[in-house]
């Protein structure tokens, strides 16, 4: 499903993963992260897809907003399992979009 995004600008969060193969607890974290980030303020949505290389993006309304997601409380514990547990290597790019358009 694609995310229904306002008009730009907005801020796009892109997190790219390698998972290690065991990733126990990961689908049930992911979920909740997924729930957890919708109640935040500025969230705005999320796409995300995985085959070898997972890409989430989420969509923010602006910087103060990303910043409040990375020190959710349970979302830093799910941080700290990611770098402990499931990652193999990650990373975490913060962009702003300027424009959009589509079908």
């Amino acid at each position: 499903m694609l995310a229904e995004t306002p008009q730009p600008p907005y801020y796009a969060v892109i997190f790219t993963s390698l998972r290690h193969e065991h990733d126990e607890g990961y689908a049930a974290m992911a979920e909740r992260m997924l729930a957890l980030a919708a109640g935040q303020p500025g969230f705005l949505g999320v796409e995300s897809a995985r085959e070898d290389v997972g890409i989430t993006v989420s969509y923010w309304s602006d910087p103060e907003a990303i910043r409040g997601w990375k020190a959710q409380v349970e979302h830093r514990e799910a941080q700290r399992l990611g770098r402990e547990v499931w990652y193999s290597r990650y990373r975490v790019r913060v962009a702003r979009v300027e424009r959009e358009y589509g079908l």
